[in-house]
Formats: C-alpha cells, structure tokens, sequence
C-alpha cells in the first residue's frame, strides 16, 4: 500500500540531517552520544515510518546535497532522490476536501522523500545558492539560508559567534 506523504517543514530536515548524520555527528565529536529522544515535529511523514534506523538513513543520504557546492550536482542528487525514492503525486480526499498529496510504494523511502521534496521545493523557489554546510570550526551541520542578505555562512548563532571570537583573539595576538 502507498505511503503518503507531504514535504518536511525545512525546520524539520536541518534538524534531521544535523542530529541523526553521520558526517555532523562526526565531525562534531558525537558519535558516542544519544540520538535525540524524539524526532522532530513535521517530517511529513506518518508516524509509524519515523525510526533511527530510517532517520539515519535519511540524513545520510540528504547530506549532500548541502554539503555540493555545485548547483547542477545538488540538483542532479536531489533529482535522483526523487526518482530513486519513486515519489509521484496524487490527490487524496481530506477533511478539507481534495488535496494534492504525494505517494511512495515503499515505506522505507518515505523519509527521504519527504526530504527530497523539500529541497526541490527550495532550488525551485530559491536556488541553490542557498543550501549550505557550516563554515565554523568542528561543524559540518546543514543550513537553509532564509536571510535577508542571502549570505549565511553557519549554522547558527552559537557557531557564529565562536568564530567572531576566534578571529578577534587572532587579531588580538597579531597586534601585541
């Protein structure tokens, strides 16, 4: 029977690929920590296709098409995602009536689906200059640029000031 599904809140996918990752676990130091108790709210998925075994699986594999810093291979990823995962779109009869909806055969694609539907949502609307890993140091999290200025470089507050600090010692020492 068809899974259906919707596209994850992007929220959800930059929490899934940093927390459940191979590659932002490692580079972070947090291989031998937990996995966080709970999966993140709107992955777009039912419930009963959400494990760590499938959110790793998932992370893994949608890692890199943040991590490309060429636009035509981040697309050619996300296009074979799609086309690997066998997403098609449908239409369901919901509470509210008819609504457009997509499908997968498998449920062990459903995840990755519902990510790969995301990003081609985001190159479609934004391009793909505005995907991106990291730049601070020890961190290899993902991040969906939504600034004004369309030029984030970390993942988050934390790891941009820890680099501002950084280059203001660094500074400091070149001086004295």
């Amino acid at each position: 029977m068809p899974i259906t599904l919707d596209p994850m809140q992007p929220a959800a996918l930059v929490e899934l690929v940093n927390e459940w990752g191979t590659v932002p676990r490692e580079v972070a130091g947090e291989t031998d920590h937990p996995f966080p108790a709970r999966p993140p709210a709107g992955l777009g998925v039912p419930e009963e296709q959400v494990d760590e075994q499938a959110m790793r699986r998932a992370a893994d594999l949608l890692h890199p098409v943040f991590a490309s810093t060429d636009p035509a291979e981040r697309v050619a990823l996300v296009a074979a995602m799609l086309t690997d995962t066998g997403v098609r779109p449908t239409i369901v009869d919901g509470a509210d009536g008819v609504l457009a909806a997509w499908t997968v055969g498998a449920p062990a694609h459903a995840l990755v689906a519902a990510g790969a539907l995301t990003l081609r949502e985001h190159l479609d609307r934004y391009g793909s200059d505005r995907l991106g890993i990291c730049t601070g140091r020890a961190c290899a999290d993902v991040f969906v640029d939504a600034s004004p200025t369309h030029d984030r470089r970390f993942c988050s507050v934390t790891c941009q000031n820890r680099a501002r600090v950084a280059a203001y010692r660094r500074r400091r020492r070149a001086t004295t």
